[in-house]
């Protein structure tokens, strides 16, 4: 079916959410966004000072690891660069494709590497208090962080709800947010480092991977086939590299198919030879009993 954009759409000026004309996009402009900046400075100080000055204080001898550091560093690095610069004015005014790039970055690997580079006695003290320590053990349930995760990111690529985040800077925001915050939850039962609030079992973390990017593969899957613009806020901008509304629509669909349903195979993978690993482990550690009692 040939796609047939309405003239109103064509023809309405390329205005961004402030009112003002949407140039075309310049390649040597960087722009970095102040509340971006603090926030990731925020967490960054945190994180020091939880494994740095409050460590000490407390006694504690467990230290975290070099590569903790850099993986939680490396987390925050990549949120900057998916929130500031030519990620952020493509995805925000230009490129639908890019701005499923950017979903992706801030819901596959910001969480992991941030979870990863945590150390579980970073965390202990916060959940302390007993309801602190119960809503998480309740957010962290293998159902519930999956239903948060896919409400969200599911929810959000709809129509109506994309249309109103892309149009609302406020809205748009909390959008990214709520990217973040639920997808940490979902990584949770995977990458948890809480004894408090424990890992799935290796094959229980297979299964929910598998099950968690069904939905985003069924969202991806309607917009790659849609043969009708679904996103209009990106037809009116100039276009980059040349590449229409519809063909760049289908691109971020793809994009959100391939690539992101592959990275939770990718990590089942990683997470099936860790549970040959432990088994290996277990059958020598029986092995060495049996042995001694011999």
């Amino acid at each position: 079916m040939i796609l047939h954009i309405p003239d109103s759409l064509l023809t309405r000026p390329a205005l961004d959410r402030f009112g003002r004309p949407i140039p075309p996009f310049d390649w040597h402009r960087w722009e970095s966004h102040i509340s971006t900046i603090i926030g990731l400075a925020i967490l960054a100080a945190l994180y020091l000072m939880a494994i740095g000055p409050m460590r000490r204080r407390a006694g504690i001898t467990e230290r975290a690891s070099g590569w903790q550091i850099t993986s939680f560093f490396t987390g925050l690095v990549v949120t900057f660069f998916a929130l500031n610069g030519p990620v952020h004015d493509l995805s925000d005014y230009y490129l639908f494709s890019v701005h499923m790039v950017q979903h992706l970055v801030l819901t596959q690997l910001m969480p992991p590497l941030l979870l990863l580079g945590l150390p579980g006695f970073a965390l202990r003290p916060l959940v302390r208090p007993r309801w602190v320590l119960a809503t998480g053990r309740f957010l962290s349930r293998p159902a519930v962080a999956f239903g948060l995760y896919t409400l969200s990111f599911t929810g959000w690529h709809l129509q109506p709800a994309y249309d109103l985040m892309m149009r609302n800077h406020n809205v748009h925001i909390v959008t990214h947010l709520q990217f973040m915050v639920t997808a940490m939850i979902m990584w949770w039962p995977v990458l948890s480092p809480l004894r408090e609030m424990p890992r799935m079992s290796y094959g229980g973390q297979m299964i929910y991977l598998f099950l968690i990017g069904i939905p985003m593969m069924a969202v991806a899957a309607m917009i790659t086939l849609a043969d009708v613009l679904l996103y209009p806020w990106y037809a009116p901008s100039p276009r980059v590299w040349g590449i229409s509304p519809l063909d760049d629509q289908r691109l971020g669909g793809i994009i959100m198919w391939v690539p992101g349903g592959l990275f939770y195979w990718v990590v089942m993978t990683f997470v099936f030879f860790a549970w040959v690993r432990s088994e290996r482990r277990s059958d020598d550690a029986e092995r060495a009993a049996r042995a001694a009692v011999r």
